[in-house]
């Protein structure tokens, strides 16, 4: 047989379609329902398939290979957001927009290369995010709860750290002659952005009150940070870990970590809110701190939008402040409360950090020069939250389980059930017998009745399997995406730390660094 004849009859047979064929012509008639409009208005068909097939692949055939240089980089990296987050957000936020949801992209889904991250601890099969982020910071894997050291340092011993100490990526950018940044939207000290800067063998050494043995803490380590000229800009929350109890924040030593770090060469600015943030005048500022909320800042979902920049803007901010420097520059931006949305149990939150998250990629992709600035967007590990059920396209993703012939798929007892949910975590205690009295009366033995419960509010928490205090990371692989010079390195099933190893071959940092100290 001719398969290339045949596929070319079968495009030319049904040109009908997309000439303007009925809505019904263009649908597969075992549906009984009608087609959404949105759907209809993209013509889809077998021809309008096979043609967005053949596109894709003539695209990504002819997506050139740049293997010159990257003058910057750019390393987002949202917290918690596995596969089944990134396919839950696109089609969420497809849905706000009236779509059926699953056509939709995040701004890394255009990217031409993609690969699979392995995220185990060398302690851990499902890993946590000091250990993780310690690998993809400076190359090497590492155990759980421990920052910028390998795993031969005894968690919480302070004396093992010696001869155990590793060097991250922005700690090469800075002697490299680069700009650095670090943007959260967690405390700046917690785990993940803590990596960027920190040695240390407790990730919870937030301030001098938790930090044991002689051990300098977090927050201190990132003002007393001596690499290159210091860290040039750093933005997020965790303002508590660097003020004094005596001025409403938790260190011990009364210090005030903000005005030490204000009394550094050059001109500098320290805000506390988005008035602050967009009073400062980049062109006359050398550095920049911003520390915006005493703890974590707020979900994107409950932000107030006059105290709190978007992690958008934060990261339009911090690029439009680095790229001055001539040398170029290294930017790390994380979305930190995908992930505690997780633990909550909470997919509403989780699913609205992470469409700000892809619209921070996406502002970073439209304000810089792909040809000289990588970048790359993963995850530091997965959650245990699932899609699951056989709901008809463009069902809401947070809603209950509807099939394609507009009936709710029910239970093995009658009950409604959702399509996201999650294996472990608070949902639990909804369903305990007697105990559920936030959706109304109290449950009978079993899975609660969710007839009547409103399953896409943004308060609702979803079911779990196995009742915990919080829901648990997942060991899973989690998705790495890279457009840019040397991009193409993404490729394949990776140990985590390769993304060190991708982003030292793009920039040369080990080699500019070297070349910057040696004798």
């Amino acid at each position: 047989m001719n398969f290339k004849k045949t596929l070319l009859a079968a495009i030319i047979s049904g040109s009908a379609v997309l000439a303007g064929c009925s809505d019904s012509d263009s649908h597969s008639s075992g549906s009984t329902t009608e087609p959404n409009a949105q759907t209809a208005a993209q013509g889809e068909s077998k021809n309008f398939w096979f043609n967005q097939g053949a596109d894709a692949v003539t695209a990504a055939a002819n997506t050139a290979q740049i293997q010159t240089r990257a003058k910057n980089v750019i390393l987002f990296v949202g917290d918690g957001m596995g596969i089944s987050t990134t396919t839950a957000a696109r089609i969420f936020e497809g849905q706000t927009r009236g779509e059926t949801g699953e056509e939709n992209n995040l701004a890394w889904d255009t990217f031409p290369y993609t690969a699979l991250s392995k995220t185990y601890n060398t302690d851990q099969q499902t890993p946590d995010s000091a250990g993780t982020m310690t690998a993809m910071m400076t190359g090497v894997k590492t155990d759980a709860g421990v920052i910028g050291v390998a795993e031969d340092v005894v968690r919480s011993d302070c004396a093992t750290v010696a001869g155990n100490e590793l060097v991250s990526a922005v700690s090469l950018a800075e002697i490299a002659g680069k700009a650095t940044g670090v943007v959260s939207t967690a405390r700046i000290t917690h785990a993940t952005p803590a990596a960027t800067y920190a040695v240390t063998p407790e990730r919870n050494w937030e301030d001098d009150t938790k930090a044991q043995g002689g051990c300098e803490d977090i927050a201190s380590q990132l003002i007393s940070f001596s690499a290159g000229d210091g860290i040039d800009v750093v933005m997020g929350g965790g303002r508590r870990h660097f003020i004094p109890a005596a001025d409403g924040g938790r260190r011990g030593d009364g210090r005030n970590l903000p005005n030490e770090w204000l009394a550094g060469n050059g001109t500098r600015q320290y805000v506390t809110n988005k008035a602050g943030l967009e009073a400062v005048d980049v062109n006359a500022t050398d550095k920049l701190l911003g520390l915006f909320s005493s703890s974590h800042m707020s979900y994107e979902a409950d932000r107030d939008d006059a105290e709190e920049p978007s992690l958008s803007e934060m990261t339009e901010t911090a690029i439009d402040m680095l790229s001055k420097d001539q040398d170029g520059y290294m930017l790390v931006v994380e979305s930190g409360r995908i992930d505690h949305a997780h633990h909550a149990g909470n997919a509403y939150r989780a699913l609205t950090d992470a469409v700000e998250f892809s619209n921070a990629v996406k502002a970073a992709v439209e304000k810089v020069n792909l040809e000289d600035t990588l970048i790359i967007v993963t995850a530091d590990h997965s959650h245990v939250f699932t899609i699951a059920g056989y709901p008809k396209r463009g069902n809401p993703i947070l809603g209950k389980v509807v099939g394609i012939n507009d009936q709710e798929i029910l239970d093995e007892n009658d009950q409604p059930y959702t399509t996201v949910g999650y294996m472990n975590g608070l949902g639990f205690a909804d369903l305990e017998t007697g105990g559920d009295t936030r959706y109304g009366e109290a449950a009978d033995a079993g899975r609660k009745d969710l007839t009547n419960v409103d399953t896409t509010d943004q308060g609702f928490h979803q079911e779990a399997l196995v009742p915990l205090g919080s829901e648990t990371h997942a060991g899973e692989d989690v998705g790495i995406y890279a457009t840019g010079p040397w991009a193409h390195l993404v490729q394949g099933t990776l140990e985590q730390n390769m993304i060190f190893h991708i982003i030292n071959k793009a920039t040369g940092l080990v080699e500019l660094a070297d070349a910057n100290t040696a004798p």
